[in-house]
């Protein structure tokens, strides 16, 4: 009788994991869609942030331009190709590795306020930047002609520290994710205090270099900037989406995660490493940029939910869609002259985070 009873219990939940197994599908083509649609949407913002500019060429031009770059008159493929195209490559870059690396962080902390900027790792990059800057008239002739490579080399040195001495206070005084946040918001500002004391010491040329950097610009930006940074995001993409299912379980918590096999220290440990590697050659180029690492995951969040291997490329998407649209909001809300990104980031990013966090209380 047992059996009979097991057998049709059997029998009747058939129906029902069928019926699971396609919803389980017909979401993970929706989300599918979704990631096809941002991608969509970066390729037309690309165009438009191509034809945004202090003149203002229509979209059509530039897609066919871009299609067929010999059809274009010498000027304009110059403007398009040589000034524009390496800005807005930035732009999506700089917007995925910041994406990136806040979605890893919101995972492995389980805190919805964790990114490279509220951590103090932005804050360190800066800080090591702008000892490369000010003291750079003390270095070799040979070294400051490599000041390319000295910045992001000073700025993923004192990112690495900052993580490193969060990672040591939260061990030494005990506490969860909440307590590295808090000490990452202490040491924020205290990494800031010193930018400004380091602004106070400089001389005129290198106190522009640390405002520029402060303020977060791409109009520096050169095809090898982008390249550099683009194959740190490769490289970090690359790492996270290996481990999208640890991180996946690590959401349902660390202790459920650990039971399933997941070494939670060590991925978060490597994590932490990993965000403060690509947070400092993100930002080694362009300077501070928040709220992009913040919001840029709870969007794609709320797209795709919580499964990794959907939600890191379009934490990825969403992170570089964002900054994309700033880079064509800081060249168009004052005609003909460039706002500095990180301004804007600041300007959008706070609206929009408390309608995130509205959203997420209703």
């Amino acid at each position: 009788m047992h059996a009979e009873i097991m057998h049709s219990g059997a029998f009747n939940d058939a129906p029902a994991q069928s019926e699971l197994a396609q919803q389980y599908r017909r979401k993970n083509r929706g989300r599918l869609l979704c990631l096809c649609a941002l991608l969509l949407a970066l390729l037309l913002s690309v165009c438009a942030d191509l034809a945004t500019g202090s003149a203002n060429y229509p979209l059509a031009t530039v897609i066919a331009g871009i299609w067929n770059p010999a059809a274009l008159d010498a000027s304009l493929k110059v403007i398009i190709f040589d000034v524009r195209l390496p800005y807005a490559l930035m732009a999506l870059a700089v917007g995925g590795a910041l994406g990136l690396g806040g979605a890893q962080l919101q995972t492995v902390l389980n805190n919805p306020l964790a990114s490279p900027f509220t951590l103090g790792v932005a804050a360190a990059a800066t800080l090591g930047a702008s000892l490369v800057i000010v003291f750079s008239h003390f270095l070799p002739a040979w070294a400051v002609l490599a000041q390319d490579a000295l910045l992001p080399l000073g700025a993923f040195t004192f990112a690495l520290i900052t993580t490193s001495l969060i990672l040591l206070l939260s061990r030494v005084h005990g506490g969860g994710s909440d307590t590295l946040v808090l000490f990452g918001i202490a040491l924020l500002f205290a990494l800031e205090a010193l930018v400004w004391l380091l602004q106070f010491m400089a001389d005129a040329n290198a106190l522009e270099q640390i405002v520029f950097w402060s303020m977060g610009n791409l109009s520096r930006a050169t095809l090898l900037h982008v390249a550099i940074v683009s194959s740190a995001l490769l490289l970090c993409f690359v790492w996270a989406m290996r481990r999208a299912w640890a991180l996946t379980l690590l959401r349902s918590g660390a202790m459920h995660a650990a039971s399933l096999g997941v070494p939670v220290d060590k991925l978060s440990r490597r994590v932490l490493i990993e965000v403060s590697f690509l947070t400092a050659v993100a930002l080694a180029f362009v300077g501070t940029i928040g709220f992009v690492g913040l919001v840029g995951p709870h969007i794609a969040r709320l797209l795709v939910g919580e499964q990794h291997r959907y939600f890191l490329p379009a934490s990825v998407m969403c992170g570089a869609l964002m900054l994309s649209l700033a880079s064509i909001a800081s060249k168009s809300l004052i005609p003909g002259l460039l706002i500095p990104i990180g301004i804007v980031t600041a300007l959008v990013g706070v609206p929009v985070l408390l309608v995130l966090i509205l959203r997420r209380r209703a």
